[in-house]
């Protein structure tokens, strides 16, 4: 059994620096999460009628309305089996912002069915969205979203571009320093640049044969849907 990373990328995953690999080789069988600690250098906002969506989205723990500057940073990357009996790995960003800290949740299945892996974001999972991760010529991880869906109750719906971000991120180790460097920007077609940080951390490596996943980390409704 290999991680859901992995079963996705196929052969590109071992183009991935060695560091990277292994922060993507999180998973049951490996029985091993990973906890990144670090400095957001910078978050940003797109334009201001953005940010009422951020705040609506906010209130469900997706994307993060505040911006800031060198803002301590945790991600949480810990598999666990979901109530469908499906491996998932959390990805839950805190950033500690000034006035409280803010979290921007998300969970991530492998998704055969849509040649994916497929991010749940929010407490609710009420957005999904396909991810399609590739190694770039420099062993650094690409990921770029593909199609958004909402889904609550029977309504199962494609987002429509017009309201939609395209999300890109950019991960890659930074052997000078020993830490990972990562560029997150999610931008609408027609509207332009809507949100995105960038920054650096350092992993820490747990057993979550013995630890598990913390309270708090699984998101309060789980969706089947792929």
């Amino acid at each position: 059994m290999t991680s859901i990373f992995r079963a996705h990328m196929g052969a590109d995953f071992d183009r991935l620096h060695p560091q990277l690999q292994r922060r993507f080789s999180v998973g049951l069988a490996a029985g091993e999460g990973c906890v990144g600690r670090g400095t957001m250098d910078r978050i940003w906002h797109g334009p201001g009628y953005v940010k009422p969506f951020l705040r609506l989205g906010g209130t469900r723990n997706i994307l993060v309305p505040r911006a800031g500057r060198d803002i301590p940073f945790v991600i949480e990357n810990l598999p666990y089996l979901d109530s469908f009996g499906r491996e998932t790995v959390t990805f839950v960003r805190t950033f500690r912002l000034p006035g409280g800290p803010r979290r921007f949740d998300a969970t991530m299945v492998h998704s055969p069915e849509r040649g994916c892996v497929l991010d749940y974001l929010g407490t609710h999972q009420h957005l999904a969205s396909d991810l399609h991760m590739s190694a770039e010529p420099d062993g650094s991880l690409l990921i770029r979203s593909g199609e958004h869906r909402f889904r609550e109750g029977p309504v199962d719906v494609r987002v429509p571009d017009l309201i939609g971000g395209d999300a890109e991120v950019r991960e890659s180790f930074d052997e000078t320093t020993g830490r990972f460097r990562i560029r997150v920007r999610v931008v609408n077609r027609r509207f332009g640049p809507l949100f995105g940080y960038e920054g650096s951390f350092t992993a820490e490596y747990v057993d979550v044969r013995a630890h598990g996943v913390r309270a708090g980390l699984r998101p309060v409704r789980e969706e089947v849907r792929a």
